[in-house]
């Protein structure tokens, strides 16, 4: 892929697609139909940072898209999101795509700006997801989501009133709040491939928990287990979270208890070691974490076990 290019903004994004000038330089939707590419750019990845929001839903782009270790056909609705400057990759087909259909809204973060969705916005983990992490939607979500879009783009389109702002700002948020809502069902209803992503993760933790990882690299990070499970960490944290009510560093700390308490009923290494073993540099961190995971010290734990 070639050195990403930045776009600084929506004015700057329509100019360099041939578009028409947006009617508001800070926000815009643009329907994919309308996305041209030249003659150089096709069969070339493109790799793009923006300096505003983008949130997307694309249909029948004739292409499949990567969620977890399966592929999925671009036949529902795919919504994904981008935030500033996240660098963003598309690969360019060869030939038109006739059929291609959805939209592109971007918002500027001057558009947010004294408006508590400026703070908020980031609390979104979907912002930071892979854009292989993209929502999957059904007909009856993909219809709620346009609906509200057409709604934006109808509010900024009438002639702009002191109240025009303040009704597009609550139909972002909505749209947000509903992207959540439908991410939610989205890791409940994908079982199998949310089940693997479980499995792998619990024969990883194992791996790594009884070889000599742990005292020579210490406590594996959730962007480790996140790498290997070639998963952004924010999602895999949201999936864990969403499934087993734990986020992917609470789960590394329960699988450290679970082989601390091994250690600890079974061997006669002492505290120290143990602690060691478990990849800590200080006894007294791994103390104040075993008593905050199990309520007693490693010495009161071994102590019930004689």
């Amino acid at each position: 892929m070639v050195k990403a290019s930045r776009i600084k903004s929506i004015t700057e994004f329509h100019r360099s697609r041939n578009l028409p000038k947006p009617e508001h330089p800070l926000i815009s939707i643009i329907d994919y139909a309308d996305l041209k590419f030249s003659e150089e750019e096709r069969g070339q990845k493109l790799s793009v940072i923006f300096d505003y929001y983008s949130i997307s839903v694309k249909r029948n782009l004739n292409g499949t898209l990567q969620y977890g270790q399966q592929q999925y056909d671009f036949d529902e609705g795919v919504m994904s999101f981008v935030a500033p400057n996240q660098v963003f990759g598309i690969e360019v087909f060869k030939e038109d795509v006739t059929n291609q259909s959805g939209w592109i809204l971007m918002i500027h973060p001057d558009f947010l700006w004294n408006y508590q969705l400026a703070t908020k916005i980031k609390k979104y983990d979907f912002f930071d997801y892979a854009i292989n992490e993209a929502l999957f939607l059904s007909d009856k979500e993909e219809a709620t989501i346009n609906y509200i879009v057409a709604n934006i783009k109808q509010e900024y389109h009438s002639n702009i009133d002191k109240f025009s702002q303040d009704i597009i700002i609550s139909l972002i948020e909505t749209l947000l709040n509903y992207a959540e809502r439908f991410y939610q069902r989205q890791f409940i209803t994908r079982k199998i491939t949310n089940h693997q992503i479980l499995d792998r993760l619990e024969k990883l933790l194992s791996s790594y928990f009884n070889s000599d990882d742990l005292m020579t690299k210490g406590l594996p990070t959730v962007q480790y287990i996140s790498a290997h499970l070639n998963l952004s960490p924010t999602y895999l944290s949201s999936l864990l979270k969403s499934l087993t009510g734990q986020t992917a560093q609470q789960h590394i700390h329960q699988k450290l208890i679970e082989k601390a308490k091994e250690k600890l009923s079974t061997s006669d290494l002492s505290v120290s070691e143990i602690a060691y073993e478990l990849g800590f540099e200080h006894l007294q961190s791994f103390s104040k974490l075993f008593k905050a995971k199990t309520k007693l010290s490693p010495k009161e734990f071994r102590k019930s076990f004689n």
